[in-house]
């Protein structure tokens, strides 16, 4: 007698090769976001021993930040034709070809080979921004937003793997404080280069590569596009202003630096831990809802900071930012993805990634500045509207009359 066994039909198989990708792409996030904490921890200080101009110690990071705007169009059209899983595997290539320059520099003292190796860091950041974009590809409607709150889950590893990782690496190499931080950032891109050899994630068809969709006036007609993406800015941009200003306002009302950092710590991890029920939220509240909730924490957080300067004042209104933003990047995101049609989605997304990376990097740059000029109210003050103005926006669409 002959038995017989179930296969599992293609719609099962769909679904395990989305959870599989999701979980590969978390790991790379978290391998990725690790390398960003990093860079982030030792950049700044060990360009201050490369060059006597200490206004120029900050140049490699504001290199990164330009270059990451510069990448996040190209790359994503890079994808459209080749693949997420061949512009991932360049990135990441590129990553590792940073973090061995970037160590060559310090060894040699060489400060214009260490803007290069910076310059390269911002490369990868412009690919490896759209992991979340890859899980929503592969998954189908009901999983996709889990799919985009688990990728950036891996957020999570990166607060504690970072901090640690550059710790270690600066003694590991003898010679330049630092050299081995950025060596093993090489090595931690390698490792996700191996994974992304396991990621099934299919390329473009021919037809997929030659539609073009709409065109950008019809594009930037869609109200839900515009929402998805202002909320996106308003929230990325005022969690990044406040968070660089955090740590100089902390020192300015004599706070010692252990506790700026630990601040800092809970907000990071603020950022990503929610992740792992952000996408049920979605699910239960809708996309709306959840982006309001992160709006409503974020003035939250304002609220806090304008009321006094105590150490709890600081921690609380920190991890209420880091959440608020978690529900208004992750909720935008998923808002972005109903947006747009596959042959849209290239020049959507980059231009959504472009737009956004822009206004992090202003908000960066004018962040130390404001703080400084006009004090740690204004910081706060300056956020206030933008935030209400993405919850208009988003309360508007939420009552908007469905065409």
């Amino acid at each position: 007698m002959n038995a017989t066994v179930d296969l599992p039909d293609s719609e099962t198989l769909k679904r395990r090769r989305a959870r599989r990708n999701v979980l590969l792409l978390a790991l790379c996030q978290a391998l990725y976001m690790s390398g960003t904490s990093l860079v982030l921890t030792v950049t700044a200080l060990a360009g201050a021993s490369l060059t006597p101009h200490q206004l120029l110690a900050t140049l490699p990071l504001s290199l990164q930040f330009i270059a990451t705007m510069a990448t996040t169009i190209p790359a994503s059209m890079l994808m459209r034709r080749f693949g997420r899983r061949a512009g991932f595997a360049l990135g990441a290539a590129i990553g590792i070809a940073g973090g061995v320059i970037s160590a060559l520099a310090l060894l040699w003292g060489n400060f214009v080979l260490f803007c290069i190796g910076g310059v390269m860091f911002g490369i990868l950041n412009g690919f490896a921004v759209f992991y979340r974009f890859a899980a929503a590809d592969t998954a189908d409607p009901a999983f996709r937003a889990k799919a985009i709150s688990l990728v950036m889950a891996g957020g999570v590893v990166a607060s504690f793997i970072g901090p640690n990782l550059a710790r270690f690496g600066a003694d590991a190499i003898s010679g330049p404080v630092y050299a081995g931080s950025f060596a093993a950032l090489a090595v931690v891109h390698l490792v996700a280069l191996l994974l992304l050899t396991m990621i099934d994630i299919p390329r473009p068809t021919t037809a997929e590569r030659a539609a073009s969709g709409a065109p950008w006036a019809t594009i930037l007609r869609r109200p839900a596009f515009l929402v998805a993406m202002f909320a996106a800015v308003a929230g990325y941009a005022s969690m990044n202003l406040v968070m660089t200003a955090t740590p100089l306002a902390m020192v300015g009302h004599h706070h010692p630096f252990d506790h700026a950092a630990t601040v800092i710590q809970w907000h990071v991890f603020a950022m990503f831990a929610p992740s792992f029920f952000t996408g049920h939220l979605i699910a239960r509240f809708g996309v709306h809802g959840v982006i309001m909730a992160g709006a409503l924490l974020i003035l939250a957080c304002v609220g806090i900071n304008l009321s006094g300067t105590e150490f709890g004042h600081y921690v609380t209104s920190l991890v209420l930012l880091g959440v608020g933003w978690n529900f208004m990047f992750i909720g935008a995101t998923t808002l972005l993805t109903t947006t747009h049609d596959a042959a849209e989605k290239a020049k959507v997304q980059g231009l959504n990634e472009f737009v956004i990376f822009t206004a992090v990097a202003l908000a960066s740059l004018a962040s130390g500045a404001v703080q400084h000029e006009l004090g740690w109210i204004f910081v706060n003050l300056v956020v206030a509207p933008l935030v209400l103005a993405a919850l208009a926006a988003v309360l508007w669409l939420r009552l908007r009359p469905t065409p």
